[in-house]
């Protein structure tokens, strides 16, 4: 369930030109305390009017920003709106007192008040978060400004803090998710790369639909994309700077073909699949390229490789047992161990960004199912069941998973859902059309 010990916050005044949060401070001294474990059944209510508009031209602007917000903390799950037309305090300026006997008459357990400005032609937004039940303000009011174009971010940064400061995990908002869009028919896709907020707007196109394009994955600073392509032909590995589009193959072994592509999380190598041969092994190349080290060496297929978040260790699936399944071993190489032990087939394994758990695809007796597990293969929990379901991504605080489902039949295509990692709230994503293929950046700088 969701607990919620909110403790009274003393008020404090900050200016930044982004956000940086720090953990509240109760009057006492005791740090800000929540926890939240994997059944929740009900959602923390709040607050929030919409946002005052501090000069004339901010007036949609502050809607749309505190729309924004709503959706955010709302479609965590974890949040449940008041009505604006059950409040009984109306606030007709930011520094307007709290009357914290009108939010109680109405269960509110914590108000959001802001403010948005237009300033030097930029938008300025400013926000206070407030315990009810304590009758102080949680942590140190924020101001922050970007262009008018950005008013999304800074929707999603304000949600980000004020989600960090009341359940105590670090936000997710502030992020995008690269995936391939699909169109055409199911037995001719047609497949470019694609960007967007981690809410499904502000989609934008990294390639054409010339040539099939699989598995996009994030450099760890989110600045690189790293992919399948099959423009020469066979599957070669390719590097994209996301900012300026600009894109190289990487070096390849001649009479090989390279696949299922990840970054190191220091950035300065790449892990990846080789078949050569007929065999399928996990090797390690520099991002500059140089001589493939070769990491695993079997008969079998392995693939699907995912380094955990210190770089010390890669989870991976392999078939050396007869099925797929899946194994961790050292970064350097040596002896793996399986970790999966379930009726089934395991695969598409994904390190959670906290090192705690590894996210998985599960199909067994007809189904697919996308699960977690500790990192030694125990605890494990089964979170969706589909026709198809694949492919999982984590969000950048380890609390929620996105991955692709496909529908069955001839007109059936492929979406992206996600879902927290307690198996509840489970919902589609928007896209322009049909999807494939999510990874999902860290938070944005």
């Amino acid at each position: 369930m969701l607990r919620m010990m909110l403790a009274g916050v003393a008020a404090a005044s900050v200016m930044t030109a982004g956000l940086v949060a720090a953990p509240a401070m109760a009057q006492d001294g005791e740090p800000l305390h929540v926890e939240i474990t994997d059944g929740v059944i009900e959602p923390l209510p709040f607050a929030m009017p919409t946002f005052i508009a501090e000069t004339g031209d901010a007036s949609k602007i502050a809607q749309d920003i505190s729309s924004v917000i709503r959706s955010d903390l709302t479609g965590t799950g974890l949040f449940r709106e008041i009505p604006q037309n059950a409040h009984i305090q109306r606030f007709s300026s930011f520094g307007t007192q709290v009357n914290y006997s009108d939010w109680t008459a109405i269960n509110a357990q914590a108000l959001i008040v802001g403010a948005v400005s237009m300033q030097g032609g930029k938008a300025v937004v400013k926000f206070r978060l407030f315990d009810i039940y304590s009758g102080a303000e949680m942590g140190e009011g924020q101001q922050l400004a970007a262009s008018p174009q950005s008013w999304r971010r800074l929707a999603h940064k304000v949600a980000d803090t004020i989600y960090s400061r009341i359940t105590g995990e670090g936000g997710y908002f502030d992020s995008r998710v690269a995936f391939v869009s699909e169109s055409g028919p199911k037995n001719a896709r047609q497949k470019r790369l694609a960007i967007m907020d981690y809410d499904g707007a502000n989609v934008n196109y990294l390639t054409d639909s010339s040539t099939i394009v699989l598995a996009p994955r994030f450099s760890a600073d989110g600045s690189k994309l790293i992919y399948t392509t099959f423009e020469t032909g066979f599957p070669r590995i390719k590097m994209m700077n996301v900012g300026n589009v600009s894109s190289q193959l990487l070096p390849e072994t001649p009479g090989t073909m390279t696949f299922s592509p990840r970054f190191s999380p220091d950035g300065g190598s790449i892990l990846y699949s080789m078949e050569q041969g007929g065999n399928t092994d996990l090797y390690r190349m520099g991002i500059n390229g140089g001589a493939p080290q070769r990491l695993t060496n079997s008969p079998a297929i392995e693939t699907a490789p995912s380094y955990s978040p210190d770089g010390s260790k890669i989870v991976f699936e392999s078939d050396r047992s007869g099925t797929q399944q899946l194994y961790v071993m050292s970064a350097s190489g040596g002896e793996p161990t399986r970790i999966s032990f379930g009726e089934g087939r395991y695969s598409t394994p994904v390190w959670s960004p906290r090192g705690d758990m590894i996210a998985f695809t599960k199909q067994h007796a007809g189904r697919f199912h996308i699960g977690v597990m500790r990192t030694d293969g125990s605890e494990e929990r089964l979170l969706t069941a589909s026709f198809l379901d694949e492919g999982p991504t984590w969000s950048p605080n380890g609390r929620v998973i996105m991955f692709t489902r496909e529908s069955p039949g001839a007109n059936g295509g492929a979406s992206l859902w996600s879902v927290d990692i307690s198996g509840r709230n489970l919902k589609q994503v928007p896209t322009p059309g049909a999807a494939s293929d999510v990874t999902w950046s860290p938070l944005l700088q």
